[in-house]
Order: C-alpha cells, then sequence, then structure tokens
C-alpha cells in the first residue's frame, strides 16, 4: 500500500464530492483531509465488512485496503451487499474493490486475498492510520487486537449473529482497555453465522456504525467508543451501552504505558 501522506489542500472537485461533509463545522475542511490521508486495514469482507467499507469509501479515507482469504457463496448473497450472483466463486476481497473502486476515484483500494498471520498482521498494522476489524472468529480477532496494541494503532471491532450485534473502539494507547481485556471474559462462540442464522439488517446496522467510529477516529471529530461496548438488539430495536475497563493483569495490554499524545 502507498503510505499516507500530511493532509493536503482539498482540490475543487473534492471540494464539490464532500461539499455536505464541510458544511459541518465539527469535520470542515480540516477533518476531510486528514480522512484522505489516513489509511485503513479492512480484515473480513463478509456482512459486516460490506456494510463498512462503502461508507469509508464514499467519506474519502485515502487508502483502504480489504482482506479476506474466501470466495463468494451463494449463501453469502442475503447480507454481504457488495456482491451479485454473477460473483459466486469470485474472491471477496477483489470483487468488492472493484465495486468500490467505481464509488470513488480519489482513493486507493487494495485487496488481499489471504488470512494472515500473526507476522502478517505484525508487519502490516503499523503501516496504517486505523484497523476495522469485521471478522468471525475469536482467535483471529485477538490476533488482530495484539497486533494493535503493539502498533498503538485504533482498532474498531463489530461482531453480528442472530437479531444481534456488537461494536467498540479501542484507541490502543495504553489508558482503555483493549479487546482482549473484554474477549477473555468469555469463550469461543459455539455456533457460526451458518449454524445460527444472522438478520441481513443486523450485520448492516453494525457494519454502519464501525465506518462511523472510524471516520469520527481519522478526522478527530466527536467522541469514539473507547473504554464502552454498544450492544444492538434488533428484536426491539434497542441499544445498550457498557463500561470497559482496562484490566491491569491483561496478557496483552496490561503494563502498557499511556501516550501523553493521545
Amino acid at each position: 500500500m502507498t503510505t499516507p501522506t500530511k493532509p493536503t489542500e482539498l482540490t475543487t472537485q473534492q471540494a464539490l464530492r464532500y461539499s455536505r461533509h464541510l458544511m459541518l463545522p465539527a469535520l470542515d475542511f480540516r477533518g476531510q483531509e486528514a480522512l484522505l490521508a489516513s489509511s485503513v486495514l479492512l480484515i473480513g469482507m463478509g456482512g459486516l465488512g460490506c456494510a463498512a467499507a462503502p461508507y469509508l469509501v464514499a467519506s474519502g479515507v485515502g487508502n483502504i485496503t480489504l482482506v479476506d482469504d474466501d470466495t463468494i457463496d451463494r449463501s453469502n448473497l442475503q447480507r454481504q451487499i457488495l456482491y451479485r450472483e454473477a460473483d459466486i466463486g469470485l474472491s471477496k476481497a477483489q470483487q468488492a474493490a472493484a465495486s468500490l473502486g467505481q464509488l470513488n476515484a480519489d482513493i486507493t483500494l487494495d485487496a488481499l486475498q489471504q488470512r494472515l498471520s500473526a507476522a502478517d498482521l505484525a508487519a502490516l498494522v503499523p503501516q496504517y492510520s486505523l484497523v476495522l476489524d469485521c471478522t468471525d472468529n475469536l482467535d483471529t480477532r485477538n490476533a488482530i487486537n495484539a497486533a494493535c496494541v503493539k502498533a498503538k494503532v485504533p482498532l474498531v471491532s463489530g461482531a453480528a449473529i442472530r437479531f444481534e450485534g456488537q461494536v467498540a473502539s479501542f484507541s490502543m494507547q495504553g489508558k482503555d482497555a483493549c479487546y482482549h481485556c473484554l474477549s477473555q471474559l468469555f469463550g469461543e462462540q459455539q455456533l457460526s453465522c451458518m449454524e445460527a442464522g444472522i438478520l441481513s439488517p443486523v450485520v448492516g446496522v453494525i457494519g454502519v456504525m464501525q465506518a462511523l467510529e472510524a471516520v469520527k477516529i481519522l478526522a478527530g471529530v466527536g467522541t469514539p467508543l473507547y473504554g464502552k461496548l454498544q450492544l444492538f438488539d434488533g428484536l426491539t430495536s434497542q441499544w445498550r451501552q457498557f463500561n470497559l475497563i482496562k484490566d491491569p493483569a491483561c496478557s496483552v495490554c496490561g503494563g502498557s504505558q499511556t501516550n501523553p499524545a493521545q
């Protein structure tokens, strides 16, 4: 991927494209220029990734790398809205990049059709401004978290099954909890979406919330969900928010020092 550069002034065409962002006093030119100079590593192009990615692209995040080792299956079409029937059998990452590339020519899109190892994550994560975890298993989420803690790169995590979803953001600057502070409290989920089911719009709600968190963090606007866990109940359309407490004995982030710059 291309290493992001310092924010540069918007061109006339970019100012027109992002004019509705520029009207927001909290965002303005500064925030939009920060988005264009940012880079995101989005891991998992299933339901969550397909919902989050279009808003990152449309918002003008300058460099986005999409990662997924899977191919498109007919059962994916119920909720993975970037894919079409004609795409069955193709690479999720590559097809998503091709589709999203038609949405915004301002940005750079890369596709990695592979499962990232701990070594891959350790090498990749420091190159990015933020990581979006849209994966579907605990081992991968914990590996992504560990790489983000080590590199001090913010992480936005999402999950969804049946009618429920959750989203949280982690600053990785040493002050707040990391994902492992949460995940060590529960074991691997026994049922997958294939076995338990998932209501299609629920992944959309959670994926879009992940995109919102990412844009806020990258543009420096609003209050990210650092130290918070938001749970969504699709049957009642209600949200609940809980505080996430940093575990001083966490095997991943315990003993981390707060970065005074954050």
